[in-house]
């Protein structure tokens, strides 16, 4: 009899247990939910102050870059020979916009894949041509191709804080048609590659905007080629329109691609139209969600007319 009570005891005290352990578990997706709920409230101011952070360094690096290279540039620029100034200034440029980016990508919310650039290395006479979104675009062409030439708004050309790189790396101003084509050209004779945007300034409605046709006349005095590239981003910070200090809605994705390679043989304002009409049509639907390297490891087109 004492087995018997003892068995009882024992089976009270787990059954006992085990509800007690049935009223814990019911409790546990409510408490779990509630400790998310409450990590996700500490969590988000502390995001948001790190976004402010990493977007203000972002600014303070690359003010204080443009204002330290613009200064040593207009130091040398009457001492050294272009031959020697040009390819320095262009050196120094690139390699602060490089900086900038690694900055960008370092602080975790900036994701940039520019590798489809890295082939365009070594070519000669060559007009790259992409699209222009943003404010960051040529900035991402020169990181990669840091010896491009680059026509500027004749107001950054004259600035403090870009005007003495730019005029030690030889950047061609935008303010007189006749001059700008006959630098451009030269640029090109001499086996440079030359930055347009065939667009004139950034985008104001999307996907492109009417092409302006210096960049045509350019290729078909010079001879050179064409290289479109597509500049794609998920976000429309720096776009037309974007005030210079607002923050955007991190991580920021963007990524450049290679398009067509082309050459100009027929009529200048035909082939400037059916090129636009290309470029919107390949821009027209959303592609980027998040740069995708495989995909931009093709080589440049072969090069084509468009007549």
């Amino acid at each position: 009899m004492r087995q018997t009570m003892n068995r009882s005891s024992q089976e009270h005290r787990q059954q006992a247990g085990t509800a007690g352990q049935d009223v814990a578990t019911s409790r546990d997706p409510s408490d779990r939910e509630s400790a998310r709920s409450l990590l996700r409230i500490l969590v988000r101011p502390v995001r948001l102050a790190y976004e402010y952070f990493v977007f203000c360094l972002g600014y303070l690096y690359f003010g204080t870059g443009c204002a330290l290279v613009s200064l040593l540039s207009t130091v040398l620029h009457p001492i050294l020979p272009a031959r020697l100034g040009v390819p320095l200034g262009r050196w120094m440029t690139g390699a602060h916009f490089r900086g900038f980016l690694a900055l960008l990508r370092a602080g975790g919310l900036v994701r940039i894949d520019l590798t489809a650039l890295d082939q365009l290395r070594g070519e000669r006479s060559i007009i790259i041509a992409p699209n222009h979104p943003s404010l960051l675009d040529a900035v991402f062409v020169i990181s990669r191709l840091p010896q491009t030439a680059c026509i500027m708004k004749a107001e950054i050309w004259d600035s403090f804080f870009l005007g003495g790189g730019a005029r030690l790396s030889g950047y061609i101003r935008n303010d007189a048609p006749i001059n700008l084509v006959r630098q451009s050209v030269d640029e090109l004779h001499a086996g440079h590659q030359l930055l347009v945007f065939p667009e004139g300034t950034r985008t104001r409605a999307a996907p492109v905007n009417a092409f302006k046709g210096g960049f045509a006349l350019m290729a078909k005095k010079s001879g050179a080629t064409i290289q479109t590239v597509f500049i794609e981003t998920n976000s429309e910070f720096l776009c037309k329109g974007w005030p210079l200090l607002k923050k955007p809605e991190f991580p920021l994705f963007y990524r450049a691609r290679l398009g067509m390679r082309l050459t100009t043989e027929s009529d200048v304002k035909d082939f400037v139209s059916k090129l636009e009409n290309s470029c919107r049509e390949e821009l027209s639907t959303p592609v980027l969600v998040e740069p995708a390297p495989a995909r931009d490891s093709r080589h440049p087109g072969t090069p084509r007319s468009v007549s």
